[in-house]
């Protein structure tokens, strides 16, 4: 493929990435209250209420870490997952919820490939974790495509991401010394994860339980081991980072008292669910987008304390709607509305800072 070819290419996908952004970010606003005098396309299939979850964990995240995946592969046939799964984004919002369920198993049982090739390629603890999260996705796209609650697949999605962060988090958890049993507590939590997404369906009980103690177990261990400890010390771009990931892992432990207080009937579903998919990974998404970017898009950025803004936007937009939704049941709408203008800020502040890079500078300093 020549430099021009490629270069559509990638725009292609990064447009996919970016319909499943704005349908997901839509999808989660129209449930909170919102756009309801917006024009909005008929029938069940575009913004469907049940097709927030697809398009926000599978079809925009799923597709990212595709991506990145195939880019690190570097091989031709790796891209077609992202590809299929983008486009079962777009089935999605078509209304053909069954082509995209099943794009999107096409699309995981080619990112399972590509997981195994990576993995095989440099085998270590933290590249073998990659192909149990691949998997998860396959799960969880399987169920989804098979018409199941989505009470069943989102702990299978959830997974996915969680140990995908956590396979990269341990990578650069080498550069520091701890504990010999350190890497072996990660892997039997991440196993814990996936025994936990499995029961949901037959044991909801205990299988809730199982998955919120993991996620608490896991935020400890990451806010015990991860390097971000030592690099919140530093400035520029390393600190912004690891900002990022220590504030997310707070929103991980949250995520998983909530999720042991729904298993006992206690009404946090929204905490559980968005303390994780905001607080956490979306915390992630912004922390390590400076860095992947560049090495995956080949976008250049200005980096700058700008990147601060949509960051503590996001945080401070989760403290309105979570905490504030227990004085003010209308403060989860509101809550949610700024969720959305967190993400947009976010964007905004990408391209931004992009159209920076091309300006004369003396001092640029890069995101690397």
């Amino acid at each position: 493929m020549n430099a021009r070819a490629s270069g559509l290419a990638r725009l292609a996908l990064a447009l996919l990435v970016a319909v499943s952004l704005v349908a997901a970010v839509a999808a989660g606003l129209l449930r909170a209250g919102w756009l309801q005098g917006a024009w909005l396309p008929e029938g069940p299939g575009p913004l469907a209420l049940g097709q927030h979850a697809a398009l926000m964990l599978s079809g925009l995240l799923g597709t990212t870490i595709a991506i990145e995946r195939a880019a690190a592969l570097k091989q031709g046939w790796a891209f077609l997952a992202p590809w299929a799964s983008g486009l079962g984004s777009l089935a999605l919002l078509a209304g053909l919820d069954s082509v995209g369920g099943w794009l999107g198993v096409v699309a995981a049982a080619l990112f399972v490939g590509a997981s195994a090739a990576v993995s095989a390629r440099q085998w270590a603890v933290h590249s073998a974790l990659l192909l149990p999260a691949a998997v998860a996705w396959l799960v969880g796209n399987l169920l989804f495509a098979l018409g199941q609650p989505t009470e069943t697949t989102l702990p299978w999605w959830f997974a996915f991401i969680v140990l995908t962060v956590a396979a990269e988090r341990l990578e650069m958890a080498r550069l520091m010394r701890h504990h010999p049993a350190a890497q072996a507590v990660l892997v039997v939590l991440l196993l814990g994860l996936l025994a936990a997404a499995a029961l949901t369906g037959r044991r909801p009980f205990e299988a809730g339980v199982l998955y919120g103690g993991t996620l608490v177990a896991l935020a400890t261990w990451l806010l015990r081991f991860d390097i971000a400890r030592r690099t919140w010390h530093a400035h520029g771009l390393a600190r912004y980072m690891a900002v990022s990931l220590l504030a997310g892992y707070v929103w991980l432990a949250v995520a998983g008292v909530a999720w042991i207080g729904v298993a006992w009937g206690c009404p946090g579903r929204d905490w559980a669910l968005h303390a994780l998919g905001l607080g956490f990974i979306f915390s992630m998404v912004m922390g390590h987008a400076p860095v992947i970017l560049p090495a995956v898009a080949r976008v250049k950025l200005r980096f700058g304390p700008w990147f601060y803004l949509p960051l503590a936007l996001l945080h401070g937009s989760l403290l309105l709607r979570l905490p504030g939704s227990l004085v003010d049941p209308s403060w989860r709408s509101v809550g949610t509305a700024v969720n959305a203008a967190a993400l947009a800020l976010f964007m905004v502040t990408l391209a931004g800072s992009a159209l920076a890079w091309h300006r004369p500078l003396h001092r640029r300093p890069r995101c690397r």
